[in-house]
Order: C-alpha cells, then sequence, then structure tokens
C-alpha cells in the first residue's frame, strides 16, 4: 500500500495527503502544492489525541510546514517513527510513493 493511498491517510473522510503547505521563511513564498520540496523533518504534536503531526519541509530556497492530521493517533505515532527512520532528506513525491504494508 502506497503511502498516499493508505486507507488510515484520512481525517473525518478527507484525504490528508499531500499536506497544504504553509511558508516559514527562506527567500519568498511559492506557495508549493502537493507532492514538492524535500523533506526535512516530523514532529507529532503534544496535544492530545496527538492525531497530527508537523512536516517540514524545503522548496526552491524557502522552508515550509504542512499539518497532516489522521482520524486514529496510533497510526499518526506509526507515520512519525516511519518518517523519522527512513525519510530524512528525500523528496515528498519519493515519499508518497512508498510502500507502507507494515503500518496499520
Amino acid at each position: 500500500m502506497l503511502f498516499r493511498d493508505h486507507p488510515l491517510m484520512h481525517y473525518r473522510g478527507v484525504p490528508s495527503w499531500p499536506p497544504d503547505w504553509v511558508w516559514t521563511g527562506g527567500l519568498e513564498d511559492k506557495c508549493p502544492k502537493g507532492e514538492v520540496g524535500v523533506f526535512r523533518r516530523v514532529a507529532q504534536s503534544n496535544i492530545q489525541p496527538s492525531n497530527r503531526c508537523f512536516l517540514f519541509i524545503d522548496y526552491e530556497e524557502s522552508s515550509y510546514i504542512g499539518g497532516l492530521t489522521v482520524d486514529n493517533h496510533a497510526f499518526c505515532a506509526q507515520i512519525v517513527r516511519f518518517l523519522q527512520e527512513h525519510c530524512n532528506n528525500g523528496p515528498i513525491a519519493e515519499i508518497g510513493g512508498l510502500d507502507l504494508p507494515h503500518i496499520h
């Protein structure tokens, strides 16, 4: 099952992937959309239940953050661990195409 197509990658029936990107700094806001940029890190929300994580990316000499919210907080924790262990400095488009058979 591809990361982007995983059945738990939804929040209240709406697909969560890819996140909407919000400019945090750099040369200028390029208003990126979709599976763009290079993944730098992920942080899980401290607000309980922690069913949201934040992805940090770089895109065209600027930095962005995107919130990824899912219905299942355990799945969110698995996403965070997977991204931390396997995806640093990887293109977001490649992450969306990763096979996630072990996350459920």
